[in-house]
C-alpha cells in the first residue's frame, strides 16, 4: 500500500538543530509544509553532499513556508559531531533527526532490516500531516534538491487550486491544466 495521502504515524525522537538538542514529533510536521529526507547514516561519503544541497536551497524551502528534516538511523549526538566536523553538514540550519530506534524509517517504509539503515527517501507533507509526495531509491544515487523544491511547490499549488494539475516539468508560475473531458487525447 502506498503512503501517499496517508497521515504521518506518531513518533517522538531527538534532533540536533542550530547548536541545540530538540525533540521532534509528528505534531511538528503539522501546521506547515514539511520535507522529510531520509539518508542511510551519518559520517558517510554521499550523505553530506545531499545535506549541503538541502542547505543551499534552505532559503527556498523557508520562503515556501516549509521546514526540512534530515533523518538518519544515528543518534542526535552523532549528528552534533557530524555538524561540527563536516563543512558540508555544518551548513545545515534545519533539524538533523536521529532515529536509532528505527521508528521513523519503518513508519515511512524506508528501513533496510538487514543493515539497520535507511534508504534514500524524500517525502513532502502537507500542513495536515498528510504525505503528498514520496520518492525512494537506492542509496548509491544521491538526490537533486532542486526537484524536491519543485515537487513541494507543485503540491502547494494543487492544494490551493484543487481543480488544476501540474504537468510534467512544471515550475512555479508556469501554466497548469484544468482536467476535463475536452483535454482527453488532445495533449
Amino acid at each position: 500500500m502506498s503512503l501517499i495521502n496517508t497521515e504521518v504515524k506518531p513518533f517522538k525522537t531527538q534532533a540536533f538543530k542550530n547548536g541545540k538538542f530538540i525533540e521532534v514529533t509528528e505534531a511538528d510536521l503539522k501546521g506547515k509544509w514539511s520535507v522529510v529526507i531520509f539518508m542511510p547514516a551519518a559520517f558517510t561519503f554521499n550523505c553530506p553532499t545531499e545535506i549541503e544541497d538541502a542547505a543551499d536551497h534552505y532559503a527556498e524551502f523557508e520562503k515556501a513556508g516549509a521546514e526540512v528534516y534530515i533523518v538518519t538511523t544515528d543518534t542526535h549526538f552523532s549528528h552534533k559531531v557530524w555538524h561540527e566536523t563536516s563543512p558540508a553538514v555544518g551548513k545545515a540550519k534545519f533539524a538533523l533527526v536521529g532515529d536509532p530506534t528505527h521508528t521513523l524509517t519503518r513508519n515511512f517504509d524506508v528501513h533496510i532490516e538487514e543493515a539497520g539503515l535507511a534508504l534514500r527517501g524524500t517525502f513532502v507533507i502537507d500542513p495536515n500531516g498528510i504525505i503528498k509526495t514520496m520518492e525512494v531509491h537506492d542509496n548509491a544515487i544521491a538526490r537533486d534538491v532542486t526537484e524536491t523544491v519543485r515537487k513541494l511547490k507543485a503540491a502547494q499549488y494543487v492544494a490551493a487550486h484543487p481543480n488544476e494539475v501540474c504537468p510534467a516539468k512544471w515550475k512555479d508560475g508556469e501554466k497548469t491544466l484544468a482536467p476535463s473531458i475536452d483535454l482527453v487525447g488532445k495533449i
